[in-house]
């Protein structure tokens, strides 16, 4: 375990993207959520119309990894991305749960989406032993606040969401950066 187990663990591969968002304000933080929700149909949709080599034209997830810190921002995020997917009920934060997850109808079909949050993990020994990896490869976008508890275990993501305060504005900034294909797609359309 790091020394420090709050400081974020940034893949060691070279971002395909990077973007800056400047979040105002909580009505900025659930337009971007909005934005993101449309990307990620888009880029489920693209899948089904477009085969791939092999004939494949499932949508393959996404694994989205929320830093900053606690009251940056994440939760809203994430809530706003499920409302902009269509969930109306309750969005609980993970805090005690750990993972909860929705089956969004969509348009494309059913999408699942899970919400982890690692916060109480003190070892990264505990995200492999809560046996989370079934989640990750099921197709599922996967959205994850305080993925550095877990180490390295995670892998490379799809994306990185960075919220940090913008001390000028009393607002945040949201840098994202894509390290896949999908991820950069997603991305480019928000």
């Amino acid at each position: 375990m790091p020394a420090n187990p709050d400081h974020a663990i940034l893949p060691s591969a070279t971002p395909l993207l990077e973007r800056s968002f400047a979040l105002a304000d909580e009505a900025a933080t659930h337009a971007f959520g909005e934005r993101f929700a449309q990307a990620i149909e888009s880029v489920r949709e693209a899948a089904q119309l477009a085969p791939q080599a092999n004939g494949n034209t499932a949508f393959h997830g996404l694994q989205v990894q929320l830093i900053g810190d606690l009251g940056a921002g994440k939760t809203t995020l994430v809530r706003a991305t499920l409302r902009g997917l269509g969930h109306t009920g309750r969005v609980r934060s993970p805090t005690y749960t750990l993972v909860e997850p929705y089956a969004l109808e969509r348009p494309a079909g059913e999408l699942a989406l899970y919400h982890f949050d690692l916060y109480r993990f003190t070892d990264p020994a505990e995200w492999a032993d809560a046996g989370f990896r079934e989640y990750f490869d099921s197709g599922a976008v996967c959205l994850v606040e305080w993925p550095q508890r877990a180490g390295s275990l995670l892998g490379v993501p799809d994306l990185v969401f960075s919220l940090d305060l913008d001390s000028e504005n009393d607002g945040r900034v949201l840098v994202a950066r894509a390290y896949s294909e999908s991820g950069k797609a997603c991305l480019e359309r928000c």
